[in-house]
């Protein structure tokens, strides 16, 4: 029985021992296939070496990797070796690491190559307590995770009565792992979760799985990530084979090399697909351009259960064929399963890839729920366009007064590590977690979020932007008197500024620019290059996927009698965002 995440080896034993191709990665052009027994044996000679290192039961171990198979080896020795994983983004900055290093003291630092390597040594350099550091590719002076292999299999009969010892001693609510996101000041924050959180999310997600051992799915989103993470083990559980993407760049060719038949995604890479096939449709012949506009906005009209009647359908058929059929070729022809979370999904593309006959699914969570709270089925009747699906098995939902989400089951995180003050703060007294998201339930079942309770978003990479921390810093600039930190469900952050005129007017001076208006004013290059340069220092603080990439200069004031400030002059980000929506459809249509 599967009741602890490294329980995945011995059901891979009992159910798919002969598999030859459970994890496979792509190196030097070609496909290297790992077998059952490939990983079951890596993971435990890994586990017999940590033990023989000294390592302890609740030890920390941090990972700076990209997806490949022997992520899963590290992560399998760590589960069952009682330490806990620490999986961080191979993106973020040395400030980042540094805060992470000192929060959570591993003993040890895995990393894959040589440029995670040298953001760790810049890290760790100045500590009076440096962890132990191996690479999963070769690297001068660095320990290689195959000399552990080796000292594993040295010590195996040594070690395994006592790696079988603290395996038996770990239980299903232990902590697993920490994985650390962004908080509202930007200060990371740990996510404490345990073999239970993750698998009471893996076996309710994996019932709803159309995919079954003799499929193959496609590996790219990070698998540090709690979402791409938990698919993973979705995709081990059900004994699918696992290929790793070389990159994000290249997961084109990889579609069309193994032709899987899923995937997880997050809408941005589904918009990206989309900025492309419509890119190609637009530099069509004329009657094969008027032939695909047609099929598209066919797509777009789309409903489920055949609900367009016939005559809509005979349509759909003949776009299928002629035209949509490409759009599944693009994906590699195979595609039965796809996954979208981590941001809100664009209905008219939900709508869109069904009607092409690529069915995308919808869910909803958090890392602090494991994370699916919600998700769509691929077939009627459970899912719904616009919303984010049924609940899954033994997860509660109630809605606030306030209209807040609140999750309550055995995915609730066990609370922030070292933080309980927190945790707190957002588990109340009779464990509902509290989302941070404004939501209702239609037809009695369906999930659909409406709105944000905090302020803090997503942009449609599922990247989170907490727009005041940015706003109050850029504030501090002369140039600038009130602000505000656009993007939500869009590719990037972006910024619209009102400016301090009165600096502005006497910089202008100074600098010999003249003007008659403040529409002259703010139209001006040498002005928008110079108020750009405090975009720019202000981004050095930030992880690139953070970022802020454009801007809009306005000639409105922000007031509380004009309407744009409350009375205590905070933002009413709502009433921004409508007053100025033709500036925000520029931004991000062009």
């Amino acid at each position: 029985m599967v009741t602890r995440i490294f329980d995945l080896l011995d059901n891979y034993q009992e159910n798919f021992s002969e598999k030859e191709s459970a994890l496979v990665k792509k190196e030097n052009g070609e496909w290297i296939s790992y077998s059952t027994q490939d990983y079951i044996h890596n993971s435990n000679l890994l586990a017999y070496a940590f033990i023989e290192l000294g390592f302890k039961k609740g030890d920390r171990v941090i990972s700076i990797s990209n997806n490949r198979p022997e992520w899963n080896f590290l992560d399998m020795a760590l589960a069952q070796s009682g330490l806990i994983h620490v999986p961080l983004y191979p993106t973020i900055g040395s400030k980042s690491y540094n805060y992470i290093i000192d929060h959570c003291k591993p003993v040890a630092i895995f990393v894959a190559d040589e440029t995670h390597f040298e953001k760790i040594q810049e890290a760790i350099s100045e500590k009076s307590e440096i962890p132990n550091v191996y690479s999963f590719n070769q690297i001068k002076e660095v320990n290689h995770w195959q000399d552990l292999v080796e000292l594993g299999a040295d010590v195996e009969d040594k070690q395994k009565g006592k790696l079988d010892e603290i395996k038996n001693s770990i239980l299903p609510k232990d902590l697993l792992t920490i994985i650390y996101t962004s908080g509202t000041t930007g200060t990371p924050k740990g996510v404490m979760l345990s073999h239970h959180n993750f698998l009471s999310n893996v076996l309710a997600s994996a019932e709803r799985l159309v995919l079954n051992s003799s499929h193959k799915v496609l590996s790219f989103l990070p698998i540090n990530h709690v979402y791409e993470r938990m698919v993973n083990y979705q995709y081990q559980y059900k004994g699918l084979s696992i290929y790793y993407a070389e990159s994000m760049d290249t997961i084109g060719d990889n579609l069309k090399e193994i032709k899987p038949h899923g995937f997880a995604t997050v809408p941005r890479l589904l918009e990206k697909v989309y900025d492309k096939i419509m890119a190609k449709g637009k530099s069509l012949g004329l009657l094969k351009r008027t032939l695909f506009t047609w099929a598209v906005n066919l797509g777009y009209r789309y409903e489920l259960n055949r609900a367009n009647g016939s005559w809509y359908e005979f349509q759909l058929k003949i776009a299928r064929k002629l035209i949509f059929s490409k759009w599944q070729e693009a994906l590699g022809g195979n595609i039965l399963f796809m996954c979208s979370g981590g941001a809100a999904l664009q209905v008219r593309l939900e709508r869109l890839f069904w009607a092409a006959g690529i069915p995308v699914q919808e869910g909803y969570g958090l890392t602090e729920t494991s994370p699916i709270i919600a998700a769509n089925q691929n077939a009627w009747p459970d899912i719904r366009f616009g919303t984010v699906g049924p609940l899954i098995k033994d997860v509660e939902v109630k809605i606030a007064d306030d209209g807040e989400i609140l999750a309550k089951g055995p995915n609730i995180m066990l609370g922030y590590y070292k933080d309980p003050e927190l945790t707190n703060q957002v588990i109340d007294k009779d464990g509902w977690f509290h989302t941070g998201d404004i939501g209702c339930i239609e037809e009695g079942r369906f999930l659909k979020i409406t709105d944000r309770k905090k302020e803090i978003f997503k942009t449609s990479g599922g990247i989170y932007i907490a727009p005041q921390v940015m706003e109050n810093k850029l504030k501090e600039s002369p140039f600038i008197d009130q602000v505000i930190v656009i993007g939500e469900a869009e590719r990037f952050p972006a910024v619209i500024i009102s400016p301090n005129f009165e600096f502005l007017e006497s910089y202008a001076k100074h600098k010999f620019i003249t003007y008659s208006s403040k529409e002259q004013i703010i139209s001006n290059d040498k002005i928008k290059k110079r108020i750009w340069k405090e975009l720019i220092k202000n981004n050095k603080n930030y992880d690139h996927p953070k970022r802020i990439k454009s801007m809009r200069l306005v000639t409105d004031t922000w007031t509380p009698e004009s309407g744009e400030l409350s009375p205590t002059l905070k933002l009413k980000r709502k009433v921004l965002r409508e007053k100025y929506r033709d500036i925000i459809k520029d931004i991000y249509t062009n």
